[in-house]
């Protein structure tokens, strides 16, 4: 009884001795580092392939388990990738030996007797507002997720001073996964190309590198952003074309006199569109 307390204790502690342990899933070196990271906000630039639904299915299931009356929510583009991720939980929560109770039980969701819940939910920014003090969200393949939805999540964390990690094979130059990921904040940034990943052969990446042409093959598992296709001008030549030391335009008129683009020209400004007074 005392080794049991002891194990279970050490369980709670590391989830990585939990997913070796406990589930037979012996992580990735990145993984493990991943399963014990203390950082609240985490963004994993992935190769397809590369094991990231694994290990978030194994952080969201050691989280219900040793964290009671946990609130994970699984934030996916579809409803089939949900259904897909929310598989591999349940695969995981089989494995238990001693398994506990599940007072609800659905394609999508899971609630534990220890009060955790897990809910798997397709990108819907108007369904997901009804949660509150959320405890740790996992959006996978955030590339793809609308910006609203995650605009629309990041509150739910207020409360609960919770845990958020974006997962993602890149998409192009766009959206708040490739914003997060080159934006001056304090995201612990993990990046796993294919050459890092032990599964993936150098003979596979080669075959594949010339069936996909460079732009697919660089951005599906060598982790880069690439310029969007339906892009006029690339993003750095915009980027580029911004200034701190141009003067404005058109004067800032303060106090009420102040209007915004979508207001009317304040009167210094009028008369360079219709011919003066």
């Amino acid at each position: 009884m005392q080794e049991e307390i002891v194990n279970d204790l050490r369980y709670a502690l590391s989830p990585v001795a939990f997913s070796c342990e406990v589930l037979g899933v012996t992580p990735d070196p990145w993984q493990a580092e991943v399963m014990m990271s203390p950082v609240k906000r985490i963004l994993l630039n992935c190769s397809r392939q590369s094991g990231k639904s694994t290990s978030s299915a194994i952080i969201a299931l050691h989280q219900a388990l040793y964290y009671p009356d946990s609130l994970i929510l699984l934030i996916s583009p579809s409803l089939r990738q949900s259904s897909e991720l929310f598989k591999k939980v349940q695969a995981f929560y089989k494995m238990l030996a001693d398994r506990p109770k599940l007072p609800e039980d659905n394609k999508l969701s899971m609630a534990l007797d220890n009060g955790s819940r897990i809910v798997s939910l397709p990108s819907s920014e108007a369904n997901i507002r009804g949660f509150s003090a959320v405890n740790l969200v996992i959006e996978d393949e955030a590339s793809r997720v609308p910006d609203d939805l995650y605009r629309a999540t990041r509150p739910m964390l207020a409360v609960s001073s919770g845990k958020i990690m974006l997962m993602s094979t890149p998409w192009g130059k766009r959206g708040h996964f490739f914003q997060e990921w080159t934006g001056n904040n304090e995201w612990e940034r993990i990046e796993i190309p294919a050459t890092k990943c032990p599964r993936i052969s150098p003979e596979f990446l080669e075959e594949e590198r010339q069936a996909l042409g460079d732009w697919w093959y660089q951005q599906e598992y060598m982790c880069q952003f690439m310029e969007t296709t339906d892009s006029l001008f690339q993003y750095d030549t915009i980027m580029a074309a911004f200034s701190d030391e141009v003067k404005p335009l058109f004067p800032v008129v303060s106090g009420s006199r102040q209007y915004n683009h979508s207001s009317v020209l304040t009167d210094e400004v009028q008369p360079l569109f219709i011919g003066g007074k």
